[in-house]
């Protein structure tokens, strides 16, 4: 996918005299056997591309970067990421190509969303990669395919 769009989520609303201290965009199972390139943010703007300005006006929250593994070098075997749970008590760590889970702060974001009047909130994620020629003047790229991850999780604190 060039870019992910997700259905809308519901922004909850304060409890009797108390409001979320904090709010986080929650991406479990991120893959990043691919290629290295960083992922936009935006909320509420679901027509965001690579060509979005990078201001909140424009939706836009934060960033966040994957440095990918891109190919395997390894032996027959040594980029495939075990199927099977790790025992209890095997001590080492997981493979490295085991689908991690990242977090993404929005709290002031979301507040002002809500704010505004708006119950829910659509997430758009943008990854983009650099062409880099000439080190003047880096291409932005929208990537194909790159952003892969399982569920998507928005969690609030008191």
């Amino acid at each position: 996918m060039s870019r992910y769009v997700s259905e809308a989520l519901a922004i909850p609303s304060p409890r009797e005299g108390t409001d979320f201290s904090r709010a986080d965009l929650v991406f479990d199972g991120v893959e990043h056997s691919g290629p290295s390139y960083e992922a936009r943010v935006f909320l509420n703007n679901p027509e965001a591309d690579e060509k979005t300005p990078l201001e909140t006006d424009s939706g836009y929250a934060s960033s966040f970067y994957i440095f990918g593994h891109a190919d395997c070098f390894g032996d027959v075997g040594h980029c495939e990421v075990p199927t099977s749970p790790q025992a209890p008590f095997d001590l080492r760590l997981p493979h490295h190509l085991t689908p991690y889970w990242l977090t993404v702060i929005i709290t002031e974001h979301l507040k002002r969303i809500r704010d505004a009047g708006h119950g829910s909130l659509t997430v758009t994620v943008v990854p983009v990669a650099y062409e880099d020629p000439d080190p003047d003047t880096p291409d932005v790229l929208a990537k194909e395919g790159v952003f892969k991850f399982e569920h998507l999780r928005l969690v609030t604190y008191d």
